[in-house]
């Protein structure tokens, strides 16, 4: 299937800055595509966010860690891939089931898990891939 209106792609260092960026191209998304459900939108940029959050805040080495993302808008759902240039991802942070109640971090994965239909993590020689799906109404 093809995307209804071209893709969409942000390149920057994982910075806290960088989420406003991100931000910026998921409201631009929701301007070229008014057809989008305001909650799968709203539901995608969550899930985005987070894990563009944990790269930020996790990302080895810290404030040298670079970052690609693609936005593919779909008839039938949205996709995004994330690439960052980091370290593999601590194994206690990865995806997995909610931690303890006083934690204080490590409900942002899981928080975006529970917003997509499909979510892939992988560390390759070229970095860590974030693959998110997000079934449209």
């Amino acid at each position: 299937m093809r995307p209804t209106a071209g893709d969409y792609a942000l390149e920057a260092l994982a910075v806290p800055e960088c989420l406003n960026l991100l931000h910026d191209l998921l409201e631009q998304v929701g301007t070229d595509h008014p057809e989008l459900g305001s909650e799968d939108l709203s539901m995608f940029e969550t899930a985005i966010i987070e894990i563009a959050g944990n790269v930020v805040e996790h990302g080895r080495p810290p404030g040298r860690v670079v970052f690609r993302f693609r936005l593919h808008v779909f008839d039938d759902r949205l996709v995004g891939v994330l690439v960052d240039s980091g370290e593999a991802l601590d194994p206690t942070l990865r995806p997995g089931s909610m931690p303890e109640e006083m934690a204080e971090s490590g409900r942002g994965l899981v928080l975006a898990r529970v917003m997509l239909d499909e979510f892939d993590y992988r560390h390759t020689d070229a970095g860590n891939t974030w693959t998110m799906v997000r079934h449209r109404s």
